[in-house]
């Protein structure tokens, strides 16, 4: 039981993580100021919607977390 639960995690983790990390590329491709039109402060709310979530997970998991660029593998 115990290794099906961490199997489902780390296959779980590892999709949504590798999802989420791939749509926040996306969201900076809104920047491109020669395609998209907006303000600072549309971007200082999207920047603060997003700091808001990563602070609410890094939250749930109880840890200070760790940066990185790179694709997602546990």
């Amino acid at each position: 039981m115990k290794k099906e639960k961490r199997e489902r995690f780390v296959r779980l983790a590892v999709k949504r993580v590798n999802r989420a990390i791939r749509d926040i590329r996306l969201i900076g491709n809104l920047s491109n100021r020669a395609v998209y039109e907006y303000t600072e402060e549309d971007s200082r709310k999207i920047v603060r919607a997003l700091q808001k979530e990563v602070e609410n997970v890094r939250a749930r998991f109880g840890g200070p977390g760790d940066a990185g660029d790179n694709e997602f593998k546990l």
